[in-house]
């Protein structure tokens, strides 16, 4: 039987009704009485607490090593991870570890719930007991994924767009890796090849990474005090439609000096579907003329944890992550 390894960092999944009706974090060495289901399966669990369990709104990029830590020393004795995380920041964190695991050929699910685990009407034992179904399953999907209501989906394609409903999670620029119902459909064109390569853990994280969303009215001004922050490496610049941005020539001067500094600044949309190209509209061909990369299709989620990771593995190399930004490392990007 295949064993799995249930990662327990926090978040809604997790809690419980005490005697005085507060909602208290779950002891999983007990998982199997409250979700007896788990029994069921053919695989061996084993789980693994967070010393200080937190609200995913507190997650940290030092939380992010210290999860690629436990995967890294539980590697060879499991065949798949299931991570338990709050919904807030989980695709920042499923991106940040596709990025991290290197070669990764076992399954990393992240899933998490919108009610608690004892709520009546909870979503957190279907998301549960399927995340496993879906590690220790026959067909291995070696990515670092987020499952959630029904779909399996690549982590760093992925965002939160709801705070209300089951389906709280969405890729809008990639397909659902499995979808879930009376059968469970693997798609089995869009599930990455198992690589031939040992595992390589990429644990230095450079956090000085900056995310400007532009907005009518924002000034040139604005963006110096921005870009004054000492340190600074890089910054995503969440843009209109297609990669779009004011033509002001304040606006503009003040991101090519950034760039004259040694500054990445990497084009995203805020549109959660379609992609950046730049030059297709007059008010793209300035940023693309100054040294804006484009983000391609790029989440804001993996666009800013991919340039922390790459700024941790080449500190100094920034023509290296220039080069790397613009392709795909662990299928962020559609060719």
């Amino acid at each position: 039987m295949k064993k799995i390894l249930i990662i327990y960092t926090g978040g809604t999944i997790g809690m419980h009704k005490d005697h005085s009706g507060s909602l208290k974090p779950f002891d999983f060495g007990k998982v199997t009485e409250q979700v007896p289901e788990l029994n069921h399966l053919n695989c061996t669990l084993h789980h693994y607490a967070f010393k200080n369990l937190i609200d995913s709104s507190n997650v940290t990029p030092e939380f992010w090593q210290e999860l690629v830590e436990v995967i890294k020393k539980n590697y060879s004795k499991h065949d798949g991870f299931v991570i338990l995380h709050g919904t807030d920041t989980m695709a920042y964190s499923a991106s940040a570890l596709s990025f991290m695991l290197e070669n990764l050929s076992k399954p990393v699910i992240f899933t998490g719930s919108q009610l608690p685990l004892g709520a009546i009407r909870t979503d957190a034992k279907r998301n549960l007991i399927t995340s496993i179904e879906l590690a220790a399953g026959k067909v291995v999907i070696p990515e670092v994924c987020i499952y959630f209501n029904y779909q399996l989906f690549r982590g760093n394609r992925s965002e939160k767009f709801t705070s209300s409903k089951f389906d709280a999670f969405q890729s809008l620029n990639y397909p659902a890796l499995v979808e879930v119902g009376t059968d469970i459909l693997y798609n089995s064109a869009y599930i990455a090849k198992i690589p031939k390569k040992k595992l390589i853990v990429h644990n230095a994280i450079n956090p000085n990474i900056g995310l400007i969303r532009i907005f009518p009215g924002i000034t040139g001004n604005w963006m110096e005090h921005f870009f004054s922050n000492p340190g600074l490496k890089a910054v995503v610049l969440e843009t209109y439609g297609s990669g779009n941005a004011p033509t002001d020539k304040d606006f503009i001067n003040t991101l090519q000096k950034a760039i004259k500094k040694g500054i990445l600044i990497i084009n995203v949309s805020q549109c959660s579907g379609g992609r950046v190209e730049q030059g297709k509209y007059e008010t793209s061909l300035q940023l693309k003329k100054i040294g804006v990369i484009s983000g391609q299709d790029l989440t804001t989620e993996s666009a800013l944890t991919k340039l922390m990771v790459l700024f941790g593995r080449f500190p100094k190399d920034i023509n290296k992550i220039k080069k790397l930004m613009l392709s795909s490392q662990s299928g962020e990007i559609t060719a």
